[in-house]
């Protein structure tokens, strides 16, 4: 096996980088001093040609970063056409090692001090998200490959998350969801008793939960309770050198780990804003029989004179887009999690935030579309 070479040549208006022969433990010292006295010249377009490299082991991934980060560093974009799967993965891998945690820099007192410290906010928060987008485009390339080969997705696994992030959270959801709809109840009788129109606190009740509430309230409990739980499995499974397993076996974790989980939160969470639904019905029809003496029999006539299906469907167009973006999240920060156990409650912590804050902000944006197409 020829040792390895790295060769840099000029290829119009981008930079060619060459390698070849093995980049492995033995060849990663001489190859030091080449990767970094590599400059750019001026190009804004860099090339690593892998073509001719026959063998990659962790020592010249490590490497091939380093070379990748000079390059970076010097205003290149750069692009690896013909690299190899296995290259690829173990690449990845060395760059999420690679990875370090991003401290804001000391505020400083001042106009000045205000302003650097903003762009290094409106930078992080720009590498983050395309960060988020690029894990997003790779779990719906390997969701619609699993669809195209259903025998590739993980049924067993898909079922067990079902029952976890499902089934066992049934009594929490039916309990809360029960007290929102008295707590709406409640509130409501006291303000329309003022004019004489209780009646319309079933369309409060009705409006409110099936169309909101519901799966706004179970998406957040869903956020904290399974999302959380993702992030922490995942995140202990990196901790334990498990991924990385994975990796060595060739299996990609977005196809064991995050596929099951994603599936399954979205088949459950509409499940569960159903009965969130009912729940929050119920609790409102017993208080508003307990406030304002509307008997439930005249409670559900009065809900379905005045509830469309379109209600409905509204409340549960969402829940699927909740789940999606609850399990991507989840998953997203269990596989940044470092060798450490503080970063795995760190960003645990993160990972509830950061679902939160998306399922409210996509109710938002469901709220300005269905306003806008009047629905």
């Amino acid at each position: 096996m020829n040792p390895g070479g790295l060769q840099i040549e000029r290829d119009g208006a981008a930079l060619r980088v060459s390698l070849s022969g093995a980049w492995t433990l033995p060849s990663v010292a001489p190859l030091l001093g080449p990767v970094g006295r590599v400059k750019t010249a001026g190009l804004r377009r860099a090339i690593i040609d892998s073509s001719k490299l026959e063998r990659l082991d962790t020592a010249g991934a490590v490497l091939l970063r380093r070379l990748w980060r000079r390059l970076a560093e010097q205003g290149a974009s750069i692009d690896w056409p013909n690299a190899r799967p296995e290259y690829r993965t173990l690449f990845e891998y060395v760059t999420q090692c690679d990875e370090t945690v991003e401290k804001p820099p000391r505020m400083e007192s001042g106009f000045t001090g205000f302003i650097i410290y903003l762009g290094w906010l409106t930078l992080f928060f720009l590498r983050e998200a395309r960060r988020y987008i690029s894990f997003v485009g790779r779990v719906t390339e390997s969701a619609v490959q699993v669809l195209l080969r259903p025998r590739r997705l993980r049924f067993t696994s898909m079922v067990f998350h079902m029952e976890a992030a499902g089934l066992r959270a049934i009594p929490i959801v039916g309990l809360l969801s029960f007290l929102i709809g008295m707590v709406m109840a409640y509130q409501g009788a006291s303000q329309l008793q003022r004019f004489g129109a209780e009646i319309f606190v079933v369309d409060l009740i009705g409006i409110s939960v099936l169309r909101e509430l519901g799966v706004l309230l179970t998406a957040i409990l869903i956020a904290g309770r399974s999302g959380s739980a993702f992030t922490a499995q995942i995140g202990t499974m990196k901790v334990n050198e498990e991924i990385a397993a994975m990796r060595t076996l060739g299996l990609d974790p977005v196809v064991v780990l995050v596929l099951p989980r994603m599936f399954a939160l979205i088949l459950t969470l509409p499940l569960l804003t159903f009965f969130a639904d009912l729940m929050g019905l119920l609790g409102g029809a017993m208080m508003a029989w307990n406030t304002l003496g509307i008997d439930p029999f005249l409670f559900f006539q009065r809900l379905q004179d005045v509830i469309t299906p379109r209600t409905f469907i509204v409340g549960m167009i969402k829940a699927p887009v909740f789940a999606s973006l609850i399990a991507l999240v989840g998953c997203y920060e269990g596989l940044r999690v470092k060798r450490d156990a503080e970063s795995v409650g760190r960003l645990t912590t993160r990972s509830v935030v950061q679902s939160i804050f998306l399922v409210i902000l996509f109710d938002a944006l469901f709220s300005i579309l269905f306003d806008i197409i009047e629905v």
